[in-house]
C-alpha cells in the first residue's frame, strides 16, 4: 500500500486504518508504544533488526498520522521520547480483535504442523 492512502478521503475505512499501519514495524512500534513511552534508542533495542533511519521513517509517519507524539526534552543531551496519542490508542484497541484473531490462528497453524 502506498503512503497516498493514508491521505486520501475516498477509500473504505478498513483500507484508511490498514494504510496507516502498513509497513513491518509500525504494528510492533505501536504495540511497544502501547504499553509505555519510549526513547527511539530503547525502540532499536526492543527490536533489534530495525534500523535507525526506517525507525525514524516509521515514527514520522505515525506522528504525521496522528498515532505518536514525539516530546523532545531540553538539556544536554536532548532526550527524545514518543508516546501514543488518544487516537493512537483508539487505532490499539480497535486492532486488539484482529490481534487475537492472529493468534488463534497461530495456534491452529502450530496444531496442523504437529499433527504431520
Amino acid at each position: 500500500m502506498t503512503r497516498k492512502l493514508a491521505q486520501n478521503t475516498n477509500v473504505c475505512g478498513v483500507t484508511a486504518a490498514i494504510a496507516v499501519i502498513d509497513g513491518k514495524w509500525k504494528t510492533a512500534l505501536l504495540w511497544l508504544l502501547e504499553g509505555r513511552p519510549h526513547r527511539p534508542g530503547e525502540l532499536r533495542r526492543r527490536l533489534p533488526d530495525l534500523s535507525e533511519k526506517v525507525l525514524t521513517q516509521a515514527l514520522r509517519e505515525m506522528e504525521e498520522d496522528g498515532l505518536v507524539h514525539r516530546e523532545v526534552h531540553d538539556g544536554l543531551p536532548l532526550k527524545t521520547v514518543y508516546f501514543l496519542t488518544e487516537f493512537g490508542r483508539d487505532l490499539s484497541e480497535a486492532l486488539a480483535p484482529l490481534s487475537d484473531w492472529g493468534h488463534r490462528r497461530l495456534e491452529k497453524l502450530a496444531e496442523g504442523q504437529s499433527a504431520s
